[in-house]
């Protein structure tokens, strides 16, 4: 492996220290892989470059390993699971209790890297960093997540169980959460006794880096957590490698759908979070003005570059003419660099994706729809080489429209119509994706209705994206789940993933039992 160097002058930041505003990166430097709790560059010749989607200037350069590094990462995972699994849930709970600490230290740090890499604006970043932050501090409580079960099953015979780890498990993530998504698995992974090997975006690598470095701070011992990078190459590297016990993703469903097949075909449990086409309905009783605000947040923020965007709204009945205030409130929203102070919306992540998504407005307008507010021509005086879409919303959709049957992950809000709920729910249960969806309404009845019939994973009422806790878990549905949805994220079902069950039954027989004749058939006895 190649010589390690001291974290902060690789990582280029510090808990003081770090970007604050859109300005070229003077010395571009590599990113490092990490493995037992160092840094090191690759010595490959073959890179990934990493652009500020605001000014499209090189942030980083992001390595493909070579397969002899990826091995000797994966050799380091495999020789820290026997240690890491043999410590106590107590001994793993205390290093946590000081990781969760470090990342409250390094928030501001975590949420800049991420706006100068992903380009979401410095408020969304910060929320990145805490919806990861609060798996963390629930993983806290791994001692009571780690309880087994006791039962006196007959006389002088007990069964029990316990919840023992998987070895050494693959973490894949995508560029839209780089803070939030690692730190679903990581610490859910680990706090149960699993070592991780974590593939981040090659897209927004440094938040994870910056976790790693907080990781070693924290007390994790050697191997137990690990970074590698690449592409194709190295998913499937992780997919084959016989050391790799399980693997999160989070992603599209092409690749999902790819990595899903591929690891439960080598033995692997998978569980893959994939696209998303979530809906909301709006009845005539909702409260207008809350309502029309909330729709408007939850389909622009972030660019609408996140797996729970509500990028759909069924207007029902009289509330297709509530259209034109949807459109004079999108109009009010702020784009602009992600650091500029009062930014609503930063630029997409790529101009690929921005090709992508201004080919599939333009694709609904071919198609008969109508482009109500039309983003794509949105000009930035100061940044004019970002990947910039302004809010847009296409009215008049049908469902065999590609604007409806595609994830957009852009700033779209595509608007349908329905003469009544039933005909709405129709509509949604219809679609092949099931990860969210939202009612807006203030009626008790159609939201209890609309609850039982709808099939969506994660149903909010007046609540626009509603992602759960982690005291609970991502509970998504049909396509937007590979594998039927079984495995999820964080939460009890997280730990059930991460976790094997064995059974023990036990029989102590007392000095009173006498030898007897023996018997083949099946126990009656209680």
């Amino acid at each position: 492996m190649a010589q390690s160097t001291a974290s902060t002058s690789i990582l280029g930041t510090s808990v003081d220290s770090f970007p604050r505003s859109h300005e070229k990166v003077v010395d571009v430097s590599d990113t490092p892989y990490f493995v037992n709790n160092e840094f090191h560059f690759s010595t490959t010749t073959d890179f990934i470059n990493v652009h500020d989607p605001a000014t499209n200037e090189l942030v980083s350069r992001v390595p493909k390993m070579k397969e002899s590094e990826l091995e000797q990462v994966l050799l380091s995972a495999e020789a820290a699971f026997p240690i890491w699994s043999g410590m106590s849930t107590i001994a793993r709970q205390q290093i946590m209790f000081r990781f969760v600490g470090l990342i409250r230290e390094h928030w501001d740090r975590l949420a800049a890297v991420i706006t100068l890499e992903q380009g979401k604006t410095l408020a969304d970043s910060k929320g990145d960093v805490l919806r990861g932050l609060q798996v963390a501090e629930a993983a806290c409580a791994g001692s009571e997540y780690m309880k087994g079960e006791v039962l006196e099953v007959a006389k002088d015979m007990e069964t029990r169980t316990y919840r023992e780890p998987l070895g050494v498990v693959g973490v894949i993530c995508p560029f839209n959460f780089p803070a939030m998504i690692p730190l679903w698995c990581i610490p859910i992974a680990t706090i149960t006794g699993n070592t991780v090997v974590l593939k981040p975006s090659e897209r927004a690598p440094g938040a994870a880096m910056i976790l790693m470095e907080l990781a070693e701070n924290a007390g994790f011992p050697k191997g137990v957590i690990n970074v590698v990078h690449g592409a194709h190459d190295t998913v499937n590297y992780l997919l084959e490698n016989p050391f790799i016990k399980a693997i999160s993703f989070v992603g599209s469903n092409k690749a999902g759908e790819y990595i899903f097949t591929k690891g439960s075909a080598n033995g692997k449990r998978v569980q893959a979070n994939l696209g998303a086409k979530n809906h909301a309905v709006i009845l005539p009783d909702s409260e207008k003005d809350s309502t029309l605000d909330a729709i408007i947040a939850a389909a622009f923020g972030a660019a609408g570059q996140r797996c729970m965007a509500l990028s759909a709204v069924v207007l029902v009945g009289e509330t297709k003419n509530w259209l034109q205030d949807l459109v004079d409130r999108a109009k009010r929203l702020r784009v602009d660099g992600g650091f500029e102070p009062d930014a609503d919306l930063g630029p997409v992540v790529s101009p690929e994706s921005k090709d992508r998504i201004t080919s599939l407005i333009a694709s609904a307008e071919n198609q008969g729809a109508t482009i109500s507010l039309d983003g794509r021509n949105y000009k930035h005086a100061k940044y004019p080489n970002g990947n910039w879409v302004a809010p847009t919303i296409i009215s008049d959709v049908k469902p065999p429209m590609e604007c409806y049957k595609e994830e957009i992950f852009g700033p779209v809000l595509v608007c349908l119509h329905a003469e009544t709920l039933e005909d709405a729910v129709k509509l949604i249960n219809a679609n092949p994706y099931g990860n969210g969806t939202a009612i807006f309404t203030s009626s008790g009845v159609s939201a209890e209705r609309f609850r039982k019939s709808i099939q969506a994973g994660q149903v909010g009422i007046n609540v626009p994206i509603p992602v759960p806790l982690p005291m609970f878990s991502f509970t998504g549905n049909k396509r937007s789940v590979a594998g039927g949805g079984a495995n999820t994220f964080y939460g009890r079902p997280g730990v059930n993933f991460y976790t094997q069950l064995k059974t023990v039954t036990s029989k102590w027989a007392g000095r009173d039992n006498q030898p007897g004749k023996v018997t083949l058939s099946m126990p009656t006895n209680t």
